[in-house]
């Protein structure tokens, strides 16, 4: 299992983001606070993560900024489903419940992976896949979780905003 560290732990500076599976680091991740984006460092190879379009993309670092190996995309926001490519693998995004916000990662109907959190007061994102997905396609599914998590916590924060200001009247 995957699950995205706190920043500034292992050893890593404060705006990086350790990715842990049992406890040792197998990925850097940079994450913009503002923007939804990010950097990557899996194995010996810089992956960039950005929204383009609507799209959340993922290229090598070395790339053109036009290549994408990796895309996800919002297919239903009423639902909260999203449809992934994972290099011309198609990957069906569902809540696994909207309670804890948790995913399930289907392809063909099969599941090959289900997010997670670590729970406590700042939960973080985990990924439980399986072995067929490569690491780096792993690393972009955590990211999509976080980019979620964020944007979740965001509505909740503006929901209450209005609900404090449309209740005090």
């Amino acid at each position: 299992m995957l699950e995205l560290g706190k920043a500034g732990s292992a050893g890593y500076p404060k705006g990086e983001l350790p990715v842990l599976r049992d406890g040792s680091v197998v990925a850097v991740l940079r994450a913009s606070h503002w923007k939804e984006a990010a950097t990557a460092v899996v194995g010996d190879r810089e992956w960039v993560f950005v929204k383009r379009k609507g799209e959340l993309t993922a290229r090598w670092a070395t790339e053109p900024e036009g290549v994408v190996r990796l895309r996800a995309r919002q297919s239903s926001f009423w639902k909260g489903t999203w449809s992934v490519d994972l290099e011309g693998k198609p990957v069906e995004v569902q809540n696994a419940s909207m309670w804890k916000g948790t995913h399930r990662y289907l392809v063909g109907g099969q599941q090959i992976a289900e997010s997670g959190s670590t729970g406590g007061w700042s939960p973080r994102p985990t990924l439980d896949a399986d072995g067929s997905l490569p690491l780096h396609q792993q690393v972009f599914l955590l990211w999509l979780e976080l980019v979620i998590s964020r944007r979740n916590a965001a509505a909740a924060a503006g929901g209450a905003s209005v609900a404090v200001i449309g209740g005090s009247s």
